[in-house]
């Protein structure tokens, strides 16, 4: 999808999902409280103060910025920081739609599990540049549907990975990423121009993809883990 210029410079499968996760994660607590508090947005910022760059490049956050943001890696994960524009692709509906947004379009890399596009507007997903010689999320071992965890002041949001963007552009997340996020998700003047911190965890997937429940349950394990190991 194009990249957004911005106007302004979240029981059932528990199961299963603890089946998916090794037991270290299951067991692993923050360094803020308990297995059943949330975790905080101050400690994963903690976590990711330094950069050991695993993209062979920086990418930029628009076309026509300077290319300085670079793909990290950590503790079974990838991160970035990043600005982040508006994604408002997919389903169209009452918010997303080639009338409201300009840039729109029907389509999303990946789909849920009837077939059909995502809804921009329903589900949390942030958007990964496409595979290139700076950086291949794939071979990064980041996938459809993978887990990330999105920071934004004191707020996390979980989020799947649910599209593709330009090669060589960086930070992008659905509207519905950016509402959970208190931003403002308008597809033209919303997101936020930087301050955004995307985590995703390598070798994840929440099943089905459109479940933000399942991303919620996997992504607070998988964070949990990432606080824990060294």
């Amino acid at each position: 999808m194009p990249t957004r210029k911005l106007a302004l410079a979240a029981a059932c499968g528990a199961a299963l999902l603890a089946a998916a996760v090794p037991p270290a994660a299951r067991a692993a607590d923050g360094p803020s409280g308990t297995d059943t508090g949330p975790v905080a947005a101050a400690d994963l910022l903690a976590r990711v103060k330094g950069c050991d760059q695993v993209s062979r490049g920086k990418y930029r956050t628009d076309r026509d910025s300077a290319a300085t943001v670079p793909v990290c890696g950590k503790n079974g994960a990838v991160f970035w920081k990043a600005d982040l524009d508006i994604d408002c692709d997919g389903r169209p509906g009452a918010v997303c739609n080639r009338a409201t947004d300009p840039w729109f379009q029907n389509d999303t890399a990946f789909h849920q599990s009837d077939g059909r596009p995502l809804s921009a507007e329903e589900l949390s997903y942030v958007v990964v540049p496409g595979a290139s010689s700076l950086w291949n999320y794939g071979a990064a071992g980041i996938r459809g549907g993978g887990v990330a965890a999105v920071i934004y002041r004191d707020r996390v949001e979980y989020a799947v990975v649910g599209d593709t963007g330009p090669s060589k552009v960086i930070g992008e997340a659905s509207y519905a990423t950016a509402k959970a996020l208190g931003m403002n998700p308008d597809p033209v003047s919303g997101g936020a121009a930087s301050g955004v911190t995307y985590i995703l965890f390598k070798d994840s997937q929440a099943k089905p993809i459109e479940s933000h429940q399942q991303a919620v349950a996997l992504g607070d394990r998988l964070a949990r883990r990432f606080l824990a190991e060294n």
